[in-house]
């Protein structure tokens, strides 16, 4: 299934029009009012002691009937629906689709399970399965670092047939995405400080630090060359690349280019800002497990080095005075002076810097570059009778992306702001129980994607976070 196409697959259940893509069937649930969505528990993929506990204490101690119908539904989507775990040559090994497709993202199976990973050191199942996909990133990463999603079996050939790049079995599409290799060393850098396991990093997963520096290193386009292309036939110009699949030509300043932006939309000036701060970030975090771990004090000083260039290079060229909201970040940059005001909603994006340790959130620059793009200065800003939020490219005019308001909550330092994020997302479940990809801004029932999974554990990772620091915001 194109990860594209809407899905509106709706069934009525309990007085009520749900999007049901899961095969569900009533079973006991506490608030009686309303339908039970969540997988049988005879059904789910995997179940977590830990978990399960943390969805009581939620729903006991939360008054809020309808959030908490929502958190048992939605923060362990993840778990219920779409991992597979097995052992392969003895160790752990986890496959994860997105939801209605079945790939597996170098980046949304890293954003999939990072929710649980406060829990990983309680539950040693948990604990293996975040190990799983960590060892099953390493693998992919090694197969190929330009691909962005991946089948679980190394054989297959996937949909995308008439895409022009070198396409391997077993590779389900072939966008290079700098986050797609930024993800995979967050969850691991975290993996290791929650647990101090430090059986995922062996020599496959050592090798395959080294090819993400390589990219990196290539991707800064000093000698002019590119390694990478990608052309599709396809109606949706942000499918593909312009100049035989090559992108429009960047001046080398010492960042990184990304063909495609994390919404698997094409980049139109390659130098993606979000995308090189987090990269700042990843490439500190594999130097200190290169440092600590291995004792490969070369390859940390090289890891370290790009991240130093990289940030300054953010510094002298990623900043622009905008005539409203002062100093903020541009999104896309070419390096000739070219610059892209807008933001995307999904991760990385300016609003969520802070969400991903690359910049302070009282950090003035950021402060005003958040304040632009929660506004209509921002061209996919979208705001009408239901709700205001940030889409994308990638479902058009109009759509907000769920994710988009989680997002402002969990970045946010406001109260008021986070309960409003909270209570707004309550009003736009479009009566199913569950996130979606988007919806449009005038009617929550009209949404795409009513089984994806990320969006699901963000929110649940969101209402968790303010259980456990300002309860009193999920008070009716």
């Amino acid at each position: 299934m194109k990860r594209r196409k809407f899905i509106q697959n709706t069934a009525l259940l309990g007085g009520l029009t749900l999007a049901n893509p899961f095969g569900m069937v009533a079973e006991s649930f506490r608030i009686n009012k309303f339908p039970v969505v969540r997988r049988l528990k005879s059904k789910r993929n995997f179940e977590s002691p830990i978990i399960e506990k943390t969805i009581k204490e939620f729903q006991e101690n939360v008054k809020d009937d309808e959030l908490a119908w929502l958190f048992n539904n939605c923060f362990p989507n993840t778990l219920d629906t779409t991992v597979t775990f097995s052992r392969k040559n003895g160790n752990p090994h986890t496959y994860v689709i997105t939801g209605d497709i079945d790939a597996m993202w170098l980046r949304d199976s890293s954003a999939q399970v990072w929710p649980y990973m406060a829990f990983a050191d309680k539950d040693h199942k948990l604990k293996d399965l975040i190990a799983g996909v960590i060892n099953a990133q390493t693998q992919y990463i090694l197969k190929d670092p330009y691909a962005n999603a991946f089948y679980d079996d190394p054989n297959k050939k996937g949909e995308w047939t008439t895409d022009d790049t070198n396409m391997l079995p077993g590779v389900h599409e072939r966008k290079y995405e700098i986050d797609s290799l930024c993800y995979p060393i967050r969850l691991a850098f975290n993996y290791w400080k929650t647990t101090g396991d430090i059986s995922p990093f062996d020599a496959d997963w050592q090798k395959a630090i080294k090819t993400v520096l390589k990219v990196f290193i290539d991707q800064q386009q000093k000698n002019g060359e590119n390694p990478y292309h990608f052309e599709r036939t396809t109606p949706h110009g942000t499918d593909t690349r312009t100049l035989n699949g090559y992108g429009y030509p960047v001046k080398p300043i010492g960042l990184i280019c990304s063909a495609f932006r994390p919404s698997d939309d094409s980049t139109v000036f390659s130098f993606l800002i979000p995308s090189n701060f987090f990269a700042v970030v990843s490439l500190n975090q594999a130097a200190e497990m290169m440092e600590k771990i291995v004792g490969d004090t070369d390859l940390s000083r090289e890891l370290r080095s790009l991240s130093d260039e990289v940030s300054k290079a953010l510094q002298d060229y990623g900043k622009v005075k905008h005539p409203k909201y002062g100093e903020i970040y541009a999104f896309e940059i070419d390096g000739y002076g070219s610059q892209l005001l807008m933001d995307d909603a999904n991760v990385p994006s300016l609003l969520s810097l802070p969400y991903l340790d690359a910049i302070d959130v009282n950090d003035p620059i950021y402060q005003n570059t958040r304040k632009f793009v929660w506004s209509e200065a921002n061209p996919f800003f979208f705001k009408g009778k239901a709700a205001e939020g940030i889409g994308g490219p990638h479902v058009g005019m109009d759509m907000i992306w769920p994710m988009s308001i989680i997002m402002h909550g969990l970045t946010s330092t406001d109260p008021k702001e986070i309960k409003n994020c909270i209570q707004v997302l309550k009003a736009t479940h479009g009566d199913t129980g569950f996130m979606h990809e988007s919806f449009h801004k005038d009617d929550p029932k009209n949404f795409s994607r009513p089984w994806f999974a990320w969006a699901n554990t963000l929110f649940g990772e969101l209402l968790w976070k303010t259980y456990k620091s300002e309860p009193e915001l999920l008070k009716l």
